[in-house]
């Protein structure tokens, strides 16, 4: 006799190819966002994207590597953005604003959605006691709310490290989605013991950091990977609506050698305009509009 194994109950099993079908504004198939990751780490201590394998602390070479994002990557990808005129969603650590908050003002003049990823990537949000992640979503929501004059609606857990909890915790907190979960090209609904929160797709595969650092794919091989996907989901969105992220960090994609060939991806889907550009908040507001039997 085989045992059921356990689930974490917050959606069941749904074919793509067997749902409602949608359409995303003006009638686009293919839905597309930028998720620009601003991250703060400590000095030596705490886990952090490795450049080189992790040296006894403090770990100098990776601590800088990473700090070359809101030195120097940040303001190229800025600049990339601009020229292209594309959208963003800015994950950031709420420690930004006290290391170098001048990093987000750009941002916030163009209107780009600023979206929770809590105070500091050198903390697992998984390893904490659910008052602890409590207080870190709390504190967090509240310090985005006075910085950014509204409360951010979405969420990404720094290392997407979840707890049993996460998801409820965020929707008592008043999100309205979470970036967690990959496992969909669609955002689906999540029961929480509140009530509901909606998974918006986060990418694992258009990852820089999976991606770059974990499989050694190199810059002109992320972009081959960014223009390959979004002409393949425009094909595939005929049959149904799709949501395609793209995950970026400055102390990875803003190396001069990586950005030129990201400069050609990013063109790529800029200049086709047949995707709707726009941000998670975005997708997640298009979906809670429609009719619950639609979106499930």
């Amino acid at each position: 006799m085989t045992a059921t194994l356990p689930h974490h109950g917050r959606y069941g099993y749904s074919a793509i190819v067997h749902r409602p079908d949608y359409a995303w504004p003006d009638g686009r198939r293919l839905a597309v966002y930028l998720a620009l990751n601003l991250e703060h780490f400590a000095f030596g201590e705490g886990p952090g994207a490795c450049l080189k394998p992790a040296s006894p602390q403090p770990d100098v070479l990776n601590y800088s590597w990473r700090d070359y994002g809101n030195r120097v990557g940040v303001w190229r990808l800025l600049e990339l953005f601009e020229s292209l005129r594309l959208p963003a969603a800015v994950l950031l650590n709420t420690s930004i604003y006290d290391e170098c908050p001048e990093v987000l003002a750009p941002f916030r003049s163009r209107g780009d959605e600023m979206v929770g990823h809590g105070h500091t990537n050198s903390q697992r949000q998984g390893d904490l006691t659910e008052a602890g992640e409590r207080d870190l979503i709390e504190s967090c929501t509240r310090r985005m709310a006075q910085q950014e004059g509204v409360a951010p609606r979405g969420w990404l857990s720094p290392w997407i490290s979840e707890s049993f909890h996460t998801p409820d915790l965020l929707q008592e907190a008043g999100y309205a989605y979470t970036l967690n979960w990959c496992q969909d090209d669609q955002p689906v609904r999540f029961k929480t013991r509140g009530g509901q929160i909606w998974s918006v797709p986060y990418p694992q595969e258009l990852n820089d950091i999976p991606a770059i650092m974990a499989r050694h794919v190199s810059g002109e091989g992320f972009a081959n990977m960014i223009v390959d996907s979004y002409d393949e989901m425009l094909e595939q969105s005929r049959a149904q609506p799709l949501v395609m992220g793209i995950a970026l960090h400055p102390y990875i994609v803003g190396h001069p050698h990586r950005i030129r060939h990201l400069r050609r991806a990013l063109a790529h889907i800029a200049t086709d305009g047949r995707a709707w550009v726009t941000t998670p908040g975005a997708i997640a507001g298009h979906v809670a509009g429609l009719p619950e039997a639609i979106v499930r």
